[in-house]
């Protein structure tokens, strides 16, 4: 499940509660986090799809373990 950004979502990602944080090429404030599962790939893949749009995900891990993926869309 995405959990879009806010304050508390940040907090949770602070202490380590979410794997992934998702990024956007265009903002430097999250877009959201997620747990990284294959059910969270295919809800971005929807979400992108209702916006006719395709999307490549940059995929950069962090020495915790945690990741951050960066969206890229097109059309």
């Amino acid at each position: 499940m995405i959990h879009p950004y806010n304050n508390a979502t940040q907090t949770r990602w602070d202490k380590g509660e979410f794997k992934v944080q998702l990024m956007t090429a265009e903002s430097s404030r999250p877009m959201g986090f997620c747990d990284g599962s294959a059910a969270d790939l295919a809800e971005l893949n929807q979400l992108a799809e209702a916006e006719s749009a395709s999307v490549t995900i940059d995929k950069k891990v962090l020495k915790t373990g945690r990741e951050i993926w960066t969206l890229r869309g097109g059309s």
